[in-house]
């Protein structure tokens, strides 16, 4: 532990008086936390910091506000080098990336089994951190994905609101026709090098780029060949608007140009950005694929909490976790009404602020209908290299809408995907 630890611990048990020596000195450290993305990430532990030290006031917490590729690389540097005093007690790491550090860097992170009820989280988000049977992580926030969709052009197509409701994609399709007939708008922005539409249609079937045990599952892998099948359909059906990275893409709905959006719960604030289009917009659960074990629910992002087992304060940083991640559900309520955040803690659906009707979506219970979807998000295994796979599936995308054989394209993202992983 460092001088400003130690004066930390001290100066707070001299603060709590004599009668409470033992329990200050317990809880009494300064707490270091990594993450990234100061309005959502970094302000969310802030208040989950405040919350804890309102009832723990010898405990401090220094929250580092670090770009997401700058804590990845620092995390990566520390632990490949064994050079552990400099790492965080708490960092953040996005659910793709956990199994990566968790398999190839054996030890580095506390166990939480046994110290966290992980029965009151979503089951995908409790599986991605899970290791031989071992839980090593806090769920955080959740990517449950939904289908956005602007109301008016679905009523100039001659659809209404429950049309949107337990659609397939092919029938997607159709309504995404029928609007450019009757209103000139293109169903959906689409860039054509970014896979995150695949890896929506994968998860939703339960499937992912490994199979269950962390092997490489590409060829033969029924959700990914649906998956890569359906994003064909639609980019030889000419319902999308061709976007080239994030910006256009976002352009394509907040300027009224193209009719929904299929992606995760936080582009909600995004959505609700443009006040001109209040009222306009319903919320639906994402469409379904026709192959076997797929749903309408599936997700899309979404980071967690970790402990380093080196950390001098690892017991006071679990406490902090469980105390108000595992169990605050006004914190989440707060959260949510803030910054947004839709927490994988089940039991916070039946808070005032998940239930409360949203006008911008026409008095929809948009919050409720999104914690109810993330119950049913299929549960897969992220494996070690989900980006370097992703990185093979892109480069093959452009192939779809050429019309290339699917099985095809499985084989070239396989021969790919393995000389990437070895």
């Amino acid at each position: 532990m460092n001088n400003r630890k130690i004066l930390s611990r001290i100066a707070a048990v001299a603060l709590a008086g004599a009668s409470m020596l033992t329990a200050t000195a317990a809880l009494a450290g300064e707490v270091t936390i990594w993450c990234w993305d100061p309005n959502f990430n970094v302000a969310i532990m802030k208040e989950a910091a405040a919350r804890y030290t309102a009832k723990n006031p010898g405990t401090t917490f220094n929250v580092v506000d670090f770009a997401k590729t700058d804590v990845e690389q620092k995390l990566q540097t520390a632990l490949a080098s064994g050079t552990t005093d400099a790492l965080p007690d708490i960092v953040l790491i996005e659910d793709y990336g956990a199994q990566k550090y968790l398999q190839s860097f054996a030890g580095a992170f506390a166990e939480l089994s046994g110290k966290i009820d992980y029965s009151g989280f979503a089951p995908y988000k409790v599986q991605l951190m899970t290791v031989d049977g071992k839980v090593y992580g806090m769920p955080f926030d959740s990517g449950v994905t939904g289908l956005y969709y602007r109301k008016d052009y679905i009523e100039q197509a001659g659809y209404k609101a429950e049309d949107m409701q337990n659609l397939t994609w092919d029938k997607f399709i159709e309504i995404g026709k029928a609007v450019e007939a009757k209103t000139g708008k293109k169903m959906m922005g689409l860039d054509v090098n970014d896979a995150g539409l695949v890896r929506i249609l994968m998860q939703s079937a339960g499937g992912w780029y490994f199979d269950k045990d962390g092997n490489l599952s590409i060829e033969g892998n029924p959700a990914l060949k649906a998956a890569l099948e359906t994003e064909q359909k639609i980019l030889q059906s000419g319902i999308f608007k061709p976007a080239a990275g994030w910006t256009e893409w976002v352009g394509s709905f907040t300027s009224g140009d193209v009719a929904s959006v299929t992606t995760g719960v936080w582009i909600t604030g995004t959505v609700k950005a443009q006040a001109d289009q209040a009222g306009k917009w319903g919320v639906a659960p994402i469409p379904k694929m026709n192959v076997e074990g797929a749903t309408n629910a599936s997700n899309l992002g979404g980071s967690s909490w970790y402990v380093i087992d080196s950390s001098a304060e690892k017991d006071e940083a679990i406490d902090f976790l469980n105390e108000i991640y595992a169990k605050d559900v006004d914190f989440y309520q707060q959260i949510l009404v803030k910054q947004g955040a839709v927490g994988s803690l089940l039991s916070v659906r039946s808070g005032p602020a998940y239930s409360e009707k949203d006008a911008f979506f026409g008095g929809e219970p948009v919050w409720q209908n999104f914690s109810d979807w993330l119950a049913k998000v299929p549960a897969v295994n992220y494996g070690v290299f989900t980006n370097e796979v992703d990185t093979a599936v892109t480069a093959n995308l452009p192939d779809l809408a050429k019309g290339a054989n699917v099985d095809d394209v499985l084989k070239k993202i396989q021969a790919q995907a393995e000389g990437q992983i070895q």
